[in-house]
């Protein structure tokens, strides 16, 4: 394909399929809302009569939590409504839900966008080690890497990165502004060693914390405190573990293009460094068909909702995109190396070899 034929296919999606109804937005966003709200209910009036009831509610609750958290990544690119508002306060609820705050996630989650493919500046969610860096390690560092990226242990990164981190990070940057006030008398202000916060930022995670917190405090209320605990640990460390095992196989897979500076391609990284993944149809509706993220990173602005039009509509130009069915996963995963001289991720089995 031509490069002028390469821009006219993407003015052509921006066209024809990068329009956000506000309608369609929010009935998405009550297809999360409701069943989350009719789940707990069902929990709380089931607890302890049935504990495969329980625990199939709160496996069902772990993939409505996992939905929300798409949901809310797409209202961080203004693609789930029309409205700019709608998405910031859309964005936000859904923040709450996911135990993150979504304008802080989000910016960093644009940065991923403009540096895709270019792992010399952005390395993923498992910071990929270079094979270089890899075999320098010791025996032991080698054995720590392999394991802390392993998918079994998913639901514990999930739960740190979900529902632990975010109130770390928020508990730093307050004893960081306090520590930055100036003393009561003459004299500066004490220098900080933790890391700066903006003040947009700060507000943010604060204002997310605090309805989180009192969102706690409410469920724990209507819920009882043990109920509560249990299926919101189990669920939403479940949910956690979905998202991040989902983020990371769209560009971890067997030789996906992985590029320097030097040479890199948006474009190219759009097409050989993300994955189509072939999900069954219930599982795509679940993940809100962030399936198809090869045709998001090549327009982020088209919503979830006409991913899968655009892409049947211009499937001739992604006829080369990495396919990776639901049972691959797992093998995709492995690929956790960084082979610098071939620009592609390997996995540890393939460099030993």
């Amino acid at each position: 394909m031509s490069q002028a034929e390469w821009q006219a296919c993407k003015s052509d999606i921006v066209d024809r399929f990068a329009t956000p109804s506000n309608l369609r937005g929010s009935l998405q966003f009550l297809s999360v809302i409701a069943p989350i709200a009719g789940l707990w209910f069902l929990i709380r009036q089931t607890w302890l009569d049935s504990a495969w009831l329980d625990a199939a509610a709160t496996a069902a609750l772990s993939l409505f939590l996992l939905r929300g958290f798409v949901l809310m990544h797409d209202c961080g690119h203004h693609s789930l409504f029309r409205s700019k508002s709608l998405n910031r306060l859309g964005g936000f609820l859904l923040g709450v839900l996911s135990g993150l705050p979504q304008q802080v996630w989000a910016e960093n989650h644009r940065y991923h966008h403009v540096t895709n493919g270019n792992w010399a500046k952005y390395r993923g969610p498992l910071n990929v080690a270079s094979v270089a860096d890899y075999q320098a390690m010791s025996a032991r560092d080698q054995r720590h890497y392999r394991y802390t990226r392993d998918i079994r242990i998913a639901p514990l990164a999930g739960c740190l990165y979900f529902l632990v981190n975010p109130r770390i990070t928020w508990l730093r940057a307050s004893i960081q502004r306090l520590r930055r006030r100036p003393a009561a008398g003459p004299g500066t202000a004490a220098a900080s060693p933790l890391p700066a916060v903006t003040a947009a930022h700060y507000r943010h995670m604060l204002w997310n914390n605090l309805l989180l917190l009192a969102a706690w405090g409410a469920m724990a209320w209507a819920v009882g405190p043990l109920q509560f605990l249990v299926c919101y640990l189990v669920s939403g460390s479940l949910a956690g573990a979905y998202g991040i095992v989902l983020f990371t196989v769209q560009h971890n897979f067997e030789h996906s293009y992985a590029s320097a500076d030097a040479g890199w391609d948006r474009d190219e990284a759009a097409l050989h460094g993300t994955s189509f993944l072939v999900l069954p149809r219930w599982l795509n509706w679940i993940t809100a068909d962030a399936a198809y993220h090869h045709v998001h990173h090549l327009c982020a602005s088209v919503p979830n909702y006409r991913l899968a039009a655009c892409h049947k509509e211009h499937e001739q130009l992604f006829s080369g995109v990495r396919r990776v069915g639901l049972f691959e996963i797992p093998g995709a995963l492995k690929h956790v190396l960084w082979d610098m001289s071939a620009r592609r991720l390997v996995s540890v089995a393939e460099i030993a070899r």
